[in-house]
Parts: structure tokens; C-alpha cells; sequence
């Protein structure tokens, strides 16, 4: 028998998500039954949709019930198997949520080879952000040589990929960022053309000087005062993938003031604007294979970086649960959970 140390929704969040939200248990997983494995978590994704999945509200995907374990992707190592697709010993991608130990389904995990990239890229570059960051960019974007690429909340997993993707195809990068530290490592160590930080008192200006010729896509993650200064440069026949809205996913009530959403609408209207938001998911069939194969490519030859931001621990999850939600990290949020 095997004991597992569990994060488990407690509480629906009211505001920000706090430590009264989450229990840590521990818990005996039952034995296995044939097709099954017993995984060890190596490392835990921490993502944004998180937080809609520990609301009530109707989206597109169902809620954590109260009492059960945190939902998330994990990387595993295979330390028990009845299923002949699986070796005790492989390290496999799974969706098992905020544990360190689980039973699977052989066939609901997919095997990885560290010899060929780190495991845990395949929580980031090579896994789901990284996925996001080219369905979204080149099926909706779909950026051209020349145009203005603009992304937000760009040091992120999914932010970063879509500006060096945007390169990747002959446009310009701009990156969009809260801090020195991260506007700085978009130009220098993302390589993308320009970085703007929206915490400046002025960003509007610095935005305006960064996209002198207006912007052709816009890559959408945050929402907010960032979405606002980004509209008002938005070329004709611009693209807005919408990925996220992640400065408003702890809101409690509507904005106040006026409603610009008349605004917002005509603009759309007047400049033929397209606006798409996305699942991920809705893009597996038809994009992932060619996906694996291109990210896989330019991470190897260096043409896509990446940054994570490893916490040590499954305890310390719902901490830095809350920082990336404001911003904290820089890189993609992963918790080292094994050895």
C-alpha cells in the first residue's frame, strides 16, 4: 500500500485563493487494477486555468468538486505496472493532479525521453503553454512576415513561445511585461524586438513608440489596463487570439465605470477586427503532431527559449499558486514534488 500526500479543494476562493482553500491529506491509494499504473510525481504544473476550475462559474470545463484533489498535468515516473504499455521505470506525462503518488490508467499517460529534452519541458516548451502559444498563434494569429506581433504577460510559458514563434515566421516580436528584470530578458534573452512594461506610468507612450506602425496580431493573456492600451493600436484586419484573461480571474464583482463595450464592439466593426477565443485542446487533432515536431526541432537547435520557475515542494503549491496568479514567477511555474 501506498500513501499519498494530497492538496485537495477545500473552499470555493472568494478573491485571491488563500491557504483556507486548499487541505493537505494523506491518503492510501488502493491497489491496482489491470491496465493500471502507480505513479510518483516528479513534477506538478501550476497554470492559470486552475482558478477557473476551483469556481462554480459555467465554463468549459467542470469544477473541482470540494474535497477532491487539486486538478493539473504532471510528469511521473512508473513505479508499478499492469498494463503492458508501460514499464516500471518510464517517465510519463499524466493529468494527475496535486499529489505525490497516483493510480492511472496506462493509456491516459504518454511516455517521454529525457534523453531528448528535459522531462519537465513537456509541462511548458513542449507541452501544453508551448501548445497554446503555437495553435493560437499560427491558426488564429496567423502572423506574416513584416507585421506586429504583441503579447502580454510575454515572460510567461506561453507569452515567450508566441514571441519567438512570431520571429520564427518573419514578424516583429513585441513583448509586453511587468518589471526591468523581464523587459530586459525579452530583447536579450528571448530575442524578441522590443519589450514594454506595463507598470510604467508610461506605458502608453512606450507601447505607442514600440509599435510605430500599429499592431497586426495581438496574443491575448491578460485582459485588464494592458487590453485597453492594445486596442486603441490595433491595425484593420488585425488578429486577437484570446488565450486568457488572467487579470480578472480573481474578481468579485464587475468594474466599475463606464461600459466600453459599445466601444470595444464598433472598433471591431470599423477595423475588421478578429476576435477568437480558444481552448487549447480544441486544436489537438489537427495541430499537436506538427506541433511536437516543430517546437521539438527549434528548442533543440536553440530557436526557442524557455524559463522555469521551480518551487521545491507540493506543500509550497498553493503559495506559488497565488503568486503566478499575480505575476510573481517569471518562467513557467512548476513544483519539484519528487527525487
Amino acid at each position: 500500500m501506498v500513501t499519498s500526500t494530497q492538496v485537495l479543494l477545500a473552499a470555493r476562493p472568494v478573491g485571491e485563493p488563500t491557504d483556507d482553500d486548499f487541505r493537505i491529506v494523506e491518503t492510501d491509494l488502493p491497489a491496482l487494477a489491470e491496465g493500471q499504473v502507480l505513479l510518483r510525481t516528479l513534477f506538478l504544473s501550476l497554470d492559470p486555468y486552475m482558478r477557473g476550475r476551483m469556481s462554480e462559474a459555467k465554463s468549459y470545463a467542470e469544477p473541482v468538486a470540494l474535497g477532491d484533489v487539486m486538478v493539473g498535468q504532471t510528469v511521473c515516473e512508473v513505479i508499478e505496472s499492469r498494463s503492458d504499455r508501460r514499464a516500471v521505470g518510464d517517465v510519463v506525462l499524466a493529468y494527475t493532479g496535486w499529489q505525490t503518488h497516483a493510480v492511472a490508467d496506462a493509456r491516459a499517460t504518454r511516455r517521454l525521453d529525457p534523453a531528448s529534452a528535459p522531462v519537465s519541458t513537456a509541462l511548458g516548451v513542449l507541452g501544453m503553454p508551448g501548445f497554446t502559444a503555437y495553435a493560437g498563434l499560427l491558426e488564429i494569429g496567423r502572423p506574416q512576415a513584416g507585421e506586429t506581433v504583441v503579447v502580454a504577460a510575454a515572460t510567461g510559458p506561453v507569452g515567450s513561445a508566441v514571441g519567438q514563434i512570431a520571429r520564427l515566421k518573419g514578424a516583429r516580436a513585441v513583448g509586453i511585461a511587468g518589471g526591468a528584470e523581464k523587459t530586459r530578458a525579452l530583447v536579450e534573452e528571448f530575442g524578441f524586438d522590443a519589450a514594454v512594461d506595463h507598470r510604467s506610468p508610461t506605458f502608453r507612450a512606450d507601447l505607442a513608440a514600440a509599435t510605430a506602425d500599429g499592431i497586426d496580431v495581438y496574443f491575448e493573456n491578460v485582459g485588464g489596463h494592458v487590453a485597453d492600451e492594445v486596442t486603441r493600436r490595433l491595425n484593420t484586419y488585425a488578429r486577437v487570439p484570446v488565450c486568457g484573461l488572467v487579470a480578472d480571474y480573481n474578481a468579485t464583482e464587475a468594474p466599475t465605470g463606464p461600459d466600453r463595450l459599445p466601444g470595444y464592439m464598433r472598433r471591431i466593426l470599423t477595423q475588421s477586427l478578429t476576435v477568437r477565443g480558444f481552448i487549447q485542446s480544441e486544436f489537438v487533432p489537427t495541430h499537436h503532431e506538427a506541433f511536437l515536431r516543430d517546437m521539438g526541432a527549434w528548442v533543440a537547435d536553440g530557436s526557442v527559449r524557455y524559463r522555469e520557475d521551480v518551487v521545491d515542494g507540493l506543500t509550497n503549491a498553493p503559495e506559488a499558486f497565488r503568486g503566478m496568479l499575480a505575476g510573481r514567477n517569471f518562467g513557467k511555474v512548476v513544483i519539484k514534488v519528487g527525487r
